[in-house]
């Protein structure tokens, strides 16, 4: 079946130009790997948070920015699949409960991307590993090949970009379930995805600013990209613009993007125009620095942080020179993996815990 998914997934990419991605693909599965990974080419709406982690932890946080990724301790908590059923439907996660696990602790809730599954991203992401060094929890919800044949979010469906209705509706289900029975903190949950799972978390966090209290999009698209499958093509390749008037309507939620500058999938356009919508919907002026840098591997990057006038980060968005259609510092061991990348669980972790729902 593995193999079967990743030849499907190589001819999608060879079919849209991306050739190097499908032989890097086909290589991998054919010797028994399952990382998708692209090879290496030539203030307002958040506080800072003093209850989480002791500030000396958060002010070494603040400094690792982009460095080589740290020694990591072993997820040794509890991982198990569980299920939401209710008036929504029916939906199957993991949880990752920390070794440590207390109630009030937050919760990140990852949207895998098409063909992936959660055990796939968890892998890939790294992200358990990091909710036992840090202290949270970590749900990853299953979409089904029933629900869409390749497994993604249908974030390009209408149906599906709105709240109380499709898989919105049952994404937040899910995640209230989960923040009931295990108690964790109301106002330190957030949401993050890959691909068509960063879609589905653009529209999460605009549809439920309720719940969420930041919002990760790695090589995704922003909420209202696309209405139908031709025009989710278009978006994928920048052709699609969002309502900038909908954004200044919009509640405001801290957001923290990543995406590679030769990504042939989803064209990097998009997490500029995610970065747009936020900064319309602020509600006050932002001010943006710019800084360059290189992960411990050598990998170059761009990071442009978006402060209010109170000097409160509000926004970042991270451009990763010479990575495709990949999650930045991920581990080979998953699927759409680009290990040479600064960490982007880390860095994500690290700005969603800076900050809680206001």
């Amino acid at each position: 079946m593995a193999l079967h998914s990743s030849m499907a997934e190589a001819l999608r990419l060879t079919r849209s130009g991306n050739l190097a991605e499908a032989t890097a693909l086909l290589r991998s599965a054919l010797s028994g790997g399952v990382s998708g990974a692209a090879p290496p080419a030539p203030g307002r709406g958040g506080e800072t948070i003093s209850g989480l982690l002791p500030e000396p932890a958060l002010a070494r946080m603040r400094e690792s920015v982009g460095r080589e990724r740290p020694e990591t301790v072993e997820a040794k908590g509890t991982f198990d699949e569980r299920t939401y059923r209710g008036r929504e439907g029916v939906m199957s996660y993991l949880l990752y409960r920390p070794d440590q696990f207390r109630q009030g602790m937050p919760l990140i809730v990852l949207l895998h991307g098409c063909t992936q599954s959660p055990e796939d991203f968890a892998r890939g992401t790294g992200m358990n590993r990091l909710a036992e060094e840090l202290g949270f929890m970590v749900a990853y919800p299953r979409q089904t090949q029933a629900a869409n044949p390749q497994k993604c979010w249908n974030w390009f469906k209408p149906a599906d970009q709105q709240r109380d209705r499709g898989e919105p509706a049952l994404l937040a289900a899910m995640t209230r379930q989960v923040i009931a029975e295990h108690a964790a903190d109301p106002d330190r949950v957030y949401v993050a995805g890959l691909s068509a799972g960063g879609a589905a978390a653009a529209i999460m966090a605009a549809a439920y600013p309720d719940i969420y209290a930041a919002v990760g999009v790695h090589s995704g698209l922003p909420c209202g990209a696309a209405k139908d499958l031709p025009s989710a093509l278009a978006a994928m390749k920048g052709g699609g613009r969002t309502s900038r008037a909908k954004g200044r309507n919009a509640r405001f939620v801290p957001v923290i993007t990543f995406h590679g500058d030769r990504d042939g999938t989803v064209d990097q356009s998009n997490s500029r125009e995610i970065i747009a919508a936020a900064t319309a919907a602020a509600g006050v002026p932002l001010q943006v620095r710019r800084e360059q840098g290189r992960s411990g591997t050598g990998r170059s990057y761009s990071r442009e942080i978006s402060v209010d006038p109170a000097g409160t980060v509000l926004l970042e968005h991270w451009s990763v020179s010479g990575s495709g259609h990949a999650w930045s510092g991920g581990d080979s061991s998953g699927s759409y993996t680009d290990p040479s990348g600064p960490d982007a669980s880390r860095e994500m972790a690290r700005f969603f815990l800076e900050r809680k729902r206001s």
